[in-house]
């Protein structure tokens, strides 16, 4: 922490190693509403996956990497959710930039997976005293060429931590 203290906010924060990554995610959107006097209530995420993780820290909201695809993989080609290589199981991601966005201004597309995250493989998790659950993270957006049913049926999930 001392680090960041005297150099800035890291370029890449690793997702996985946060014990309550909800928190993390809560202190990213109310940094932006501060600096932009915003309602932080009024914020929600975009997603922006990168070609390769960036030197410094982005302008607004952070990057974050260690996530692995459970079901589909990147194409880093297409920059989009494809078919899983066969018997590969999980594939990782690529960094992702969280950018702290309008509500308002964020557009539903026809192009895009509504991706949840979870800390483990499990996808279940009870309800904790702070009311969130303790293994799902959020929904990513995510791009796609194919129908965001395909994903849907196939059970298509990021995941912080894989099980072996």
């Amino acid at each position: 922490f001392q680090t960041w203290l005297e150099n800035g906010q890291p370029s890449v924060f690793w997702i996985s190693g946060f014990f309550f990554t909800q928190s993390f995610l809560t202190g990213v959107l109310q940094n932006h509403a501060r600096q932009e006097h915003l309602a932080v209530d009024s914020l929600v995420f975009s997603f922006k996956v990168l070609q390769e993780e960036p030197l410094n820290a982005p302008d607004e909201g952070c990057v974050v990497k260690g996530l692995f695809v459970d079901g589909a993989r990147w194409n880093k080609e297409f920059r989009c959710l494809d078919e899983q290589i066969p018997k590969v199981l999980f594939a990782e991601m690529p960094a992702i930039q969280l950018v702290p966005s309008l509500a308002v201004d964020v557009i539903e597309r026809s192009d895009e997976y509504k991706c949840p995250v979870y800390k483990t493989s499990e996808r279940k998790g009870t309800l904790s005293t702070t009311g969130h659950s303790t293994n799902f993270v959020l929904t990513m957006k995510l791009p796609t060429q194919a129908p965001s049913e395909v994903w849907v049926r196939r059970g298509v999930a990021l995941l912080c931590q894989l099980d072996d």
